[in-house]
């Protein structure tokens, strides 16, 4: 029988810890792994699992989000799948915005109502793993679940910044705490695996991602209308109230991209030798948009342990560990190591750059070094410029770059003239 299931991918708040990759757009839209963007992960997991219909919750600096859903993925006349934007809107009823997963679930709602289904499935949008949902559904369908939470286990280090669940060994939840501090968490130890626990992974976080049964969801919004937020409010009630609230516990790779530090490593894993996170595989495809560019062309570069994304022009002495985004234009001499570079929106002409030779042309220039640092979109980096990030430097706000957790970020569009220096001083 056919699991009839429709999936609400949210579309993230303001992303401060994101910030300055947020200034300009929500954290589904920040670009990752050189080509895509976080919203095609949890979009591609839908459409490898055979959920083909999404809507796509957005409030937050959500213009870029929804050029690039509307740009990327479209069905056939003969297909009812769909990837629908829905953005926060006020009615007579109700002129707020989203307060948080729960209000944003119940405030769109009313649009589900044209649609059959039995379950939902709620997802992040900022989150970097590979599941497959429908087996994910057919476990709360056997649980016979009202709630099921996608569970990952954790060492006791990890559990303090997650939600833990204390499951009993029917796999159904049992208690919920956020963030549970060190004196409490021998109490919170769940019933896993043998090999799990002589790894320390005897704790059982939530993932924010759920499947609800549709009678389930609707009662619990009803019954609960002034909470705003499914982990502190919605789950805990469903407990409490009786609903069997089930934990899929999920062992594959997963990491919630939720700051300047765990986008850093999560794009540098990826030029692992093996990576966690397969961009390569011929059934966990990663969809995204088809730019149609020209393969990238490389001269004389000295490249190891990377990505590099088509369209790109790279001319560099070497390039490490980092990952080269889309159209990116890299000048004769520069050495990039671990560094992320976001590329570019468009190809800068060449009448342009003969016209106006004294403009820093789009790229990064001759003879520079990047270390330890991201390069957002569209910036200009002059000749002999130094941009290093070190763990020793202190957290800056500057009108071109931030420093966050040692990593030095260029905000999108940035300027940087010619023999400027950024960051950490080797000879200071």
């Amino acid at each position: 029988m056919k699991i009839k299931l429709i999936s609400l991918i949210l579309g993230g708040g303001a992303g401060t810890r994101l910030f300055p990759l947020t200034e300009d757009r929500s954290k589904p839209a920040v670009p990752i792994a050189g080509k895509y963007r976080l919203i095609d992960i949890p979009i591609s997991n839908c459409l490898n699992s055979g959920v083909v219909r999404m809507f796509v919750l957005t409030q937050y600096n959500s213009a870029s989000l929804n050029k690039h859903i509307k740009n990327t993925y479209h069905f056939d006349l003969f297909s009812r799948g769909f990837v629908d934007i829905l953005a926060a809107e006020q009615t007579q009823g109700n002129t707020n915005w989203f307060q948080g997963t729960a209000d944003a679930v119940r405030q769109t709602a009313i649009h589900l109502r044209n649609h059959d289904f039995d379950y939902v499935l709620i997802l992040a949008g900022d989150q970097l793993y590979q599941m497959d949902f429908e087996k994910m559904a057919k476990y709360h369908i056997a649980q016979n679940a009202g709630l099921t939470i996608a569970t990952i286990p954790v060492n006791s280090d990890d559990a303090e910044d997650f939600g833990i669940m204390k499951v009993n060994e029917y796999g159904f939840i049992e208690r919920f705490i956020e963030k549970p501090k060190k004196d409490v968490l021998e109490d919170w130890k769940s019933n896993v695996s043998e090999d799990l626990r002589h790894q320390g992974k005897e704790y059982l976080a939530s993932m924010g991602i759920y499947i609800f049964s549709k009678k389930a969801l609707m009662q619990l919004l009803e019954d609960h209308p002034n909470a705003t937020d499914f982990g502190k409010e919605i789950i805990p009630s469903a407990i409490k109230t009786g609903y069997n609230v089930a934990s899929y516990e999920y062992n594959g790779y997963w990491t919630d991209v939720g700051s300047v530090s765990s986008f850093y490593e999560s794009n540098l894993e990826l030029t692992d030798e093996i990576p966690k996170f397969n961009l390569f595989d011929n059934n966990q495809i990663v969809y995204t948009r088809p730019r149609l560019l020209a393969p990238a062309k490389i001269s004389d570069t000295k490249i190891s342990r990377s990505i590099i994304s088509e369209g790109s022009i790279i001319h560099a002495d070497s390039i490490h560990r980092s990952i080269i985004g889309i159209r990116s234009r890299i000048g004769y001499g520069t050495k990039i190591t671990a560094s992320v570079t976001m590329g570019n929106d468009f190809f800068e002409t060449l009448e342009k750059m003969v016209l106006q030779p004294h403009e820093i042309p789009m790229g990064i220039g001759n003879n520079c070094t990047v270390e330890k640092a991201i390069i957002d979109k569209n910036c200009r980096i002059g000749n002999n410029v130094v941009i290093r990030g070190h763990e020793s430097l202190k957290d800056t706000r500057e009108a071109t770059h931030c420093v966050v957790d040692g990593i030095v970020v260029l905000r999108k569009g940035a300027v940087i003239p010619h023999d400027t220096v950024i960051g950490y001083q080797e000879n200071k």
